[in-house]
């Protein structure tokens, strides 16, 4: 499904990716694990195209997306969930959801929007409130939801269960677990490996920028 191959990403005169080589296949779930400071979120935004490559590339499907611009691999099916959230407060949850669905020009999502809400049921219980009443965890469903709006084929979760109290992180790892059945491609980041290790069924190690092939 995604296929990155010699990718270096620098930010500023800063090399923070190198020589990155990763497969992300259909319907597996791969995990990519390092600490504070590795590269993680740098790959992701890398991916999402936030961040540009200076060298190497990052295929979907058969395209290459160096060029393509973040809007457009949100239209092809790319999702992505910040370790942060980025909920806009005083927007609904619903408002939050369907962020995406505007911003790629979808005419229709309420039918995207009925199957999330099967998917993530906590998320249409609290649907009208706003993003800035939730919890921290709460807050991550919604960051999920919101990814799993455009993210139909590729799902990137960065740090999900990071600094979520232990009945939500189990919840999100049950709901996580769930989108098996819906043949995505899914790349999940993690400190370690204390949710996520039964999810996973490949696991790549990054240390300084560089990443390599890891063992579960």
């Amino acid at each position: 499904m995604v296929r990155i191959e010699g990718l270096d990403v620098s930010i500023g005169a800063v090399s923070i990716l190198r020589g990155v080589d990763m497969e992300l296949p259909s319907a597996r779930f791969t995990g990519l694990v390092g600490r504070n400071g590795a590269g993680k979120t740098t790959l992701m935004r890398s991916i999402m195209g936030i961040l540009p490559a200076r060298n190497g590339s990052i295929h979907f499907q058969d395209r290459t997306l160096n060029t393509t611009a973040t809007h457009a691999r949100a239209r092809v099916g790319i999702g992505y969930m910040p370790e942060d959230r980025r909920l806009v407060p005083h927007l609904t949850v619903e408002e939050n959801v369907l962020m995406p669905a505007w911003a790629a020009g979808q005419h229709d999502p309420s039918a995207r929007l009925a199957k999330i809400y099967e998917m993530i049921p906590e998320v249409e219980a609290f649907a009208s409130r706003k993003a800035v009443q939730l919890s921290g965890g709460q807050q991550k469903l919604v960051a999920l939801a919101r990814a799993l709006m455009c993210g139909t084929q590729v799902l990137l979760l960065d740090e999900p269960f990071e600094g979520v109290a232990p009945v939500l992180a189990r919840r999100l790892a049950e709901v996580i677990a769930g989108l098996r059945q819906e043949g995505l491609s899914i790349l999940l980041t993690e400190s370690d490996l204390s949710h996520s290790r039964e999810l996973l069924d490949t696991l790549y190690v990054i240390d300084r920028g560089v990443v390599q092939t890891g063992s579960l």
